[in-house]
């Protein structure tokens, strides 16, 4: 099992990113309040391993950042979140990437780096980065 912890700010829509997670097994997120956290469960194979994620949504809500700081020192990878319609979102993954480093006291953790909302390319406020 690896307990991951999904951070980002609220602009990110977690239940957006929830029911792209789900939709392998058929699984909605209808439900979604965005000011408490939530968890979702995975099983996934890595390196031929069948490995189960428990990814637990922060929910981004500013005055939950010392909750937050308490998930973050369980978290074995952590999961970075941003929308590519918001540019702000995007900026503030630098803050969450301090706060995990200075939380975890190491200078280097396991991180993914995700863009939500894809879909709408149209109101794209991120690049793609250089191709």
């Amino acid at each position: 099992m690896q307990f991951l912890i999904q951070v980002g700010n609220v602009a990110v829509d977690h239940l957006h990113f929830a029911n792209s997670f789900h939709l392998q097994q058929s699984y909605f997120v209808s439900d979604y309040d965005p000011t408490i956290e939530d968890s979702y469960t995975k099983i996934c194979n890595i390196d031929g391993i069948s490995t189960r994620l428990d990814i637990l949504d922060t929910a981004g809500q500013e005055e939950f950042g010392a909750m937050r700081e308490q998930y973050m020192r369980t978290g074995e990878g952590f999961l970075l979140v941003y929308a590519v319609n918001d540019r702000g979102s995007f900026n503030e993954i630098h803050k969450f990437h301090t706060q995990i480093l200075r939380v975890k006291d190491r200078d280097e953790f396991p991180m993914v780096l995700v863009g939500n909302k894809t879909d709408l390319d149209l109101y794209r406020q991120v690049s793609r980065g250089i191709h």
